[in-house]
């Protein structure tokens, strides 16, 4: 994480970006850095959300490109379990692309909105916004805190 807080705003770029992928990285830990280190909070909420939303994005496609059967014979996932996450994802269907910022359940949301073919300008709306206002939250919360 030290190598991505030098890297200042790029740094907190990428690692905005792979946490939203499958990645487990915290960019929270190089904003927090960041806005300790006397970076501009806004510059820096702009940056992470610009990369958190364009890893979400690259997770949403790469849900269109796959197929559910790939789930169920590459991930050994039963195909009850593959209709019960169908059944979620079309119960909240698009609404559900606000929350894809989730820790641990917000890439399977992303993906399951790919896989389903959600529409992906809807999507991209809400996933944006969902990712803002995360960002405006712990980044004004993390600079009031230091």
């Amino acid at each position: 994480m030290e190598s991505l807080i030098k890297l200042g705003y790029l740094g907190l770029f990428l690692s905005s970006f792979l946490a939203s992928t499958i990645i487990p990285i915290s960019s929270e830990i190089v904003l927090s850095g960041l806005i300790y280190l006397g970076s501009n909070v806004w510059i820096c909420i702009f940056v992470a959300t610009a990369g958190n939303f364009l890893g979400g994005l690259t997770t949403y496609y790469l849900g269109y490109l796959g197929k559910w059967e790939w789930v169920e014979k590459y991930m050994k996932t039963p195909r009850e379990k593959i209709e019960k996450f169908q059944t979620k994802i079309q119960k909240y269907g698009v609404y559900s692309a606000f929350f894809a910022w989730l820790p641990f359940v917000g890439d399977l949301i992303a993906l399951g909105l790919g896989f389903m073919r959600i529409n992906p300008i809807k999507v991209s709306v809400l996933m944006l916004v969902g990712r803002f206002v995360r960002f405006v939250v712990s980044g004004l919360a993390i600079a009031q805190i230091l």
